[in-house]
Protein backbone atom coordinates (compact mmCIF):
# COMPACT_ATOMS: atom_id res chain seq x y z
CA UNK A 1 0.00 0.00 0.00
CA UNK A 2 2.66 2.20 0.87
CA UNK A 3 4.72 1.34 -2.32
CA UNK A 4 1.32 2.53 -4.48
CA UNK A 5 1.20 5.81 -2.71
CA UNK A 6 4.83 6.47 -3.13
CA UNK A 7 4.72 5.86 -6.89
CA UNK A 8 1.23 7.86 -6.87
CA UNK A 9 2.90 10.54 -5.64
CA UNK A 10 5.63 10.05 -7.88
CA UNK A 11 3.33 10.01 -10.82
CA UNK A 12 2.13 13.21 -9.57
CA UNK A 13 4.88 14.92 -8.81
CA UNK A 14 6.41 14.25 -12.72
CA UNK A 15 2.91 15.52 -13.91
CA UNK A 16 2.85 18.43 -12.11
CA UNK A 17 6.42 19.53 -13.13
CA UNK A 18 5.55 18.67 -17.05
CA UNK A 19 2.46 20.58 -16.76
CA UNK A 20 4.64 23.46 -15.46
CA UNK A 21 7.22 23.15 -18.07
CA UNK A 22 5.09 23.36 -20.88
CA UNK A 23 3.14 25.92 -18.74
CA UNK A 24 6.15 28.33 -20.13
CA UNK A 25 5.94 27.82 -23.94
CA UNK A 26 1.57 28.59 -23.32
CA UNK A 27 3.32 31.06 -21.78
CA UNK A 28 5.14 33.06 -24.18
CA UNK A 29 2.76 32.52 -26.89
CA UNK A 30 0.56 34.80 -24.25
CA UNK A 31 3.53 37.45 -24.00
CA UNK A 32 3.44 37.86 -27.85
CA UNK A 33 -0.51 38.33 -28.38
CA UNK A 34 -0.23 40.79 -25.44
CA UNK A 35 2.90 42.87 -27.07
CA UNK A 36 1.23 42.52 -30.16
CA UNK A 37 -1.76 44.12 -29.02
CA UNK A 38 -0.22 47.04 -27.28
CA UNK A 39 1.30 47.54 -30.41
CA UNK A 40 -1.17 48.11 -32.50
CA UNK A 41 -3.03 50.19 -28.94
CA UNK A 42 -0.56 52.45 -29.58
CA UNK A 43 -0.84 52.57 -33.45
CA UNK A 44 2.39 51.81 -34.03
CA UNK A 45 0.96 50.11 -37.53
CA UNK A 46 -0.16 53.82 -38.50
CA UNK A 47 -2.91 55.27 -37.34
CA UNK A 48 -5.48 54.36 -39.46
CA UNK A 49 -4.63 50.92 -39.97
CA UNK A 50 -3.56 49.71 -36.45
CA UNK A 51 -7.08 48.19 -35.54
CA UNK A 52 -7.17 45.87 -38.34
CA UNK A 53 -4.07 44.68 -38.03
CA UNK A 54 -4.64 43.64 -34.42
CA UNK A 55 -4.40 40.42 -33.03
CA UNK A 56 -8.26 40.52 -31.90
CA UNK A 57 -9.39 41.31 -35.79
CA UNK A 58 -6.93 38.88 -37.05
CA UNK A 59 -8.62 36.14 -35.20
CA UNK A 60 -11.86 37.31 -35.84
CA UNK A 61 -10.68 37.24 -39.39
CA UNK A 62 -9.34 33.89 -39.37
CA UNK A 63 -13.09 32.27 -37.81
CA UNK A 64 -14.57 33.52 -40.95
CA UNK A 65 -11.70 32.32 -43.03
CA UNK A 66 -12.28 28.84 -41.79
CA UNK A 67 -16.23 29.38 -42.10
CA UNK A 68 -16.19 30.24 -45.28
CA UNK A 69 -13.95 27.79 -46.90
CA UNK A 70 -11.25 30.12 -47.86
CA UNK A 71 -8.45 28.63 -45.34
CA UNK A 72 -8.17 25.37 -46.69
CA UNK A 73 -9.29 26.31 -50.23
CA UNK A 74 -5.54 28.59 -50.02
CA UNK A 75 -3.60 26.30 -47.43
CA UNK A 76 -3.86 22.77 -48.99
CA UNK A 77 -2.50 23.71 -52.92
CA UNK A 78 0.36 25.20 -50.68
CA UNK A 79 1.12 22.14 -48.89
CA UNK A 80 0.24 20.22 -51.80
CA UNK A 81 3.06 22.15 -53.50
CA UNK A 82 5.91 22.20 -50.63
CA UNK A 83 5.23 18.25 -50.29
CA UNK A 84 5.71 17.88 -53.89
CA UNK A 85 8.77 19.88 -54.64
CA UNK A 86 10.30 17.93 -51.33
CA UNK A 87 9.53 14.90 -52.68
CA UNK A 88 11.37 15.61 -55.83
CA UNK A 89 14.26 16.91 -53.92
CA UNK A 90 14.95 14.24 -51.52
CA UNK A 91 14.87 11.70 -54.83
CA UNK A 92 17.32 13.74 -56.46
CA UNK A 93 19.55 15.10 -53.40
CA UNK A 94 19.79 11.97 -51.01
CA UNK A 95 21.66 10.04 -53.64
CA UNK A 96 23.74 12.63 -55.06
CA UNK A 97 24.75 13.40 -50.85
CA UNK A 98 25.45 10.14 -50.64
CA UNK A 99 28.08 9.87 -53.28
CA UNK A 100 29.22 13.11 -52.39
CA UNK A 101 30.15 12.58 -49.17
CA UNK A 102 31.88 8.94 -49.84
CA UNK A 103 33.69 9.40 -53.18
CA UNK A 104 36.09 12.09 -52.68
CA UNK A 105 36.77 12.68 -56.45
CA UNK A 106 33.03 13.33 -56.94
CA UNK A 107 33.38 15.69 -53.96
CA UNK A 108 36.23 17.72 -55.69
CA UNK A 109 34.17 17.52 -58.82
CA UNK A 110 31.01 19.20 -57.27
CA UNK A 111 32.12 21.17 -54.80
CA UNK A 112 32.87 24.73 -56.60
CA UNK A 113 29.57 24.03 -58.66
CA UNK A 114 27.73 23.39 -55.59
CA UNK A 115 28.89 25.79 -53.33
CA UNK A 116 28.26 28.40 -56.56
CA UNK A 117 24.35 27.36 -57.65
CA UNK A 118 23.65 27.32 -53.32
CA UNK A 119 24.10 31.22 -53.07
CA UNK A 120 22.19 32.11 -55.99
CA UNK A 121 19.03 33.70 -54.09
CA UNK A 122 15.92 31.15 -55.48
CA UNK A 123 13.77 34.39 -56.07
CA UNK A 124 16.83 35.50 -58.73
CA UNK A 125 15.38 32.31 -60.69
CA UNK A 126 11.85 33.49 -60.80
CA UNK A 127 12.16 34.71 -64.60
CA UNK A 128 13.81 31.64 -66.05
CA UNK A 129 11.25 29.53 -64.30
CA UNK A 130 8.28 31.58 -65.74
CA UNK A 131 10.31 31.44 -69.31
CA UNK A 132 10.57 27.88 -68.92
CA UNK A 133 7.63 26.45 -67.44
CA UNK A 134 5.40 28.95 -67.83
CA UNK A 135 2.70 30.74 -65.18
CA UNK A 136 1.36 28.03 -62.81
CA UNK A 137 2.34 25.33 -60.49
CA UNK A 138 5.45 24.13 -62.58
CA UNK A 139 6.89 27.03 -61.69
CA UNK A 140 5.93 27.17 -58.06
CA UNK A 141 7.72 23.83 -57.52
CA UNK A 142 10.58 24.12 -59.48
CA UNK A 143 11.64 27.18 -57.26
CA UNK A 144 10.67 25.21 -54.30
CA UNK A 145 12.80 22.01 -55.20
CA UNK A 146 15.88 24.22 -55.92
CA UNK A 147 15.69 25.76 -52.63
CA UNK A 148 15.21 22.57 -51.15
CA UNK A 149 18.13 20.25 -52.99
CA UNK A 150 21.21 22.20 -51.67
CA UNK A 151 20.63 21.71 -47.45
CA UNK A 152 19.48 18.17 -48.55
CA UNK A 153 22.85 17.62 -50.04
CA UNK A 154 25.32 19.25 -48.10
CA UNK A 155 23.83 17.39 -45.08
CA UNK A 156 23.48 14.51 -46.39
CA UNK A 157 27.58 14.65 -48.18
CA UNK A 158 28.65 15.75 -44.59
CA UNK A 159 26.70 12.84 -42.47
CA UNK A 160 28.39 10.13 -45.13
CA UNK A 161 31.36 12.11 -45.06
CA UNK A 162 31.95 11.62 -41.61
CA UNK A 163 31.65 8.30 -41.21
CA UNK A 164 34.37 6.60 -39.26
CA UNK A 165 36.94 4.83 -41.36
CA UNK A 166 37.57 1.87 -39.25
CA UNK A 167 33.75 1.09 -39.91
CA UNK A 168 34.40 1.46 -44.01
CA UNK A 169 37.66 -0.87 -43.46
CA UNK A 170 35.70 -3.39 -41.61
CA UNK A 171 33.17 -4.03 -44.15
CA UNK A 172 35.75 -4.08 -46.96
CA UNK A 173 37.51 -6.97 -44.63
CA UNK A 174 34.34 -8.82 -44.51
CA UNK A 175 34.47 -8.89 -48.68
CA UNK A 176 31.91 -5.85 -49.16
CA UNK A 177 31.90 -3.52 -52.22
CA UNK A 178 31.00 -0.08 -52.46
CA UNK A 179 27.27 -0.31 -53.43
CA UNK A 180 27.06 -2.92 -50.01
CA UNK A 181 29.28 -0.43 -48.10
CA UNK A 182 26.79 2.37 -49.07
CA UNK A 183 23.42 0.51 -48.30
CA UNK A 184 24.76 -1.20 -45.55
CA UNK A 185 27.03 1.46 -43.56
CA UNK A 186 27.12 5.13 -45.36
CA UNK A 187 23.51 5.68 -45.97
CA UNK A 188 22.07 4.17 -42.20
CA UNK A 189 25.06 6.47 -40.91
CA UNK A 190 24.16 9.56 -43.00
CA UNK A 191 20.50 8.99 -41.47
CA UNK A 192 20.70 12.06 -38.96
CA UNK A 193 22.16 14.40 -41.10
CA UNK A 194 19.45 13.70 -43.53
CA UNK A 195 17.01 14.22 -41.30
CA UNK A 196 18.44 17.73 -40.24
CA UNK A 197 18.89 18.33 -44.03
CA UNK A 198 15.03 17.66 -44.62
CA UNK A 199 14.44 20.21 -41.67
CA UNK A 200 15.77 22.86 -42.90
CA UNK A 201 14.71 22.50 -46.42
CA UNK A 202 10.85 22.07 -45.03
CA UNK A 203 11.85 25.52 -43.43
CA UNK A 204 13.66 27.26 -46.15
CA UNK A 205 11.14 26.04 -48.79
CA UNK A 206 8.13 27.05 -46.75
CA UNK A 207 9.58 30.51 -46.01
CA UNK A 208 10.08 30.72 -50.47
CA UNK A 209 6.25 29.61 -50.53
CA UNK A 210 5.01 32.93 -50.15
CA UNK A 211 7.16 34.80 -52.75
CA UNK A 212 6.94 31.92 -55.30
CA UNK A 213 3.03 31.49 -55.04
CA UNK A 214 3.12 35.62 -56.30
CA UNK A 215 4.25 33.69 -60.03
CA UNK A 216 0.50 34.46 -60.93
CA UNK A 217 -1.03 31.22 -59.55
CA UNK A 218 -4.75 31.86 -58.44
CA UNK A 219 -4.99 30.29 -55.16
CA UNK A 220 -2.04 28.82 -52.23
CA UNK A 221 -1.18 31.46 -49.11
CA UNK A 222 1.10 33.64 -51.06
CA UNK A 223 -1.21 34.18 -53.99
CA UNK A 224 -4.13 35.10 -50.93
CA UNK A 225 -1.88 37.48 -49.40
CA UNK A 226 -1.67 39.61 -51.80
CA UNK A 227 -5.46 39.40 -52.80
CA UNK A 228 -6.02 40.53 -49.38
CA UNK A 229 -3.86 43.84 -50.11
CA UNK A 230 -5.76 44.34 -52.72
CA UNK A 231 -9.10 43.98 -50.94
CA UNK A 232 -7.94 46.33 -48.14
CA UNK A 233 -8.76 43.43 -45.92
CA UNK A 234 -5.46 43.50 -43.84
CA UNK A 235 -7.25 41.46 -40.95
CA UNK A 236 -7.35 38.89 -43.29
CA UNK A 237 -3.95 39.90 -44.32
CA UNK A 238 -2.53 39.57 -40.84
CA UNK A 239 -5.07 36.39 -40.11
CA UNK A 240 -2.91 34.95 -43.42
CA UNK A 241 0.27 35.62 -42.04
CA UNK A 242 -0.46 33.81 -38.76
CA UNK A 243 -1.86 30.92 -40.95
CA UNK A 244 1.42 30.60 -42.50
CA UNK A 245 3.29 30.48 -39.21
CA UNK A 246 1.42 27.72 -37.70
CA UNK A 247 1.70 25.20 -40.36
CA UNK A 248 5.27 26.19 -40.49
CA UNK A 249 5.38 25.40 -36.88
CA UNK A 250 3.80 21.95 -37.23
CA UNK A 251 5.77 21.24 -40.20
CA UNK A 252 9.23 21.88 -37.85
CA UNK A 253 7.40 20.04 -34.83
CA UNK A 254 7.00 16.87 -37.32
CA UNK A 255 10.56 17.05 -38.54
CA UNK A 256 11.99 17.43 -35.18
CA UNK A 257 9.97 14.49 -34.00
CA UNK A 258 11.36 12.85 -37.26
CA UNK A 259 14.98 13.63 -35.59
CA UNK A 260 14.13 11.97 -32.17
CA UNK A 261 12.54 9.12 -33.61
CA UNK A 262 15.34 7.67 -35.94
CA UNK A 263 18.10 9.50 -35.13
CA UNK A 264 21.11 8.45 -33.63
CA UNK A 265 24.61 8.87 -31.54
CA UNK A 266 27.71 7.46 -33.75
Amino acid sequence: MAKQNDTRQKNSTGLMALVADRSFYVLGVILFMIVWQIAASLKLFGADFSEAFSPLAAILALIEMIKNGELLHHALPSLRRVLVSLSLAVVVALPIGVLVGYFRRIEQLTYVVFQFMRMISPLAWMPIAIIIFGVGDVSVVFLLWLVAIWPLILNTSHGAGRVSPLWVNMAKTMGALDMGILRKVIIPAAVPDMLTGLRLAVGVSWIILVPAEMLGVSDGLGYFILDTRDRFRYDQLMATIMVIGMIGYLLDSANRWLISKFSWKI
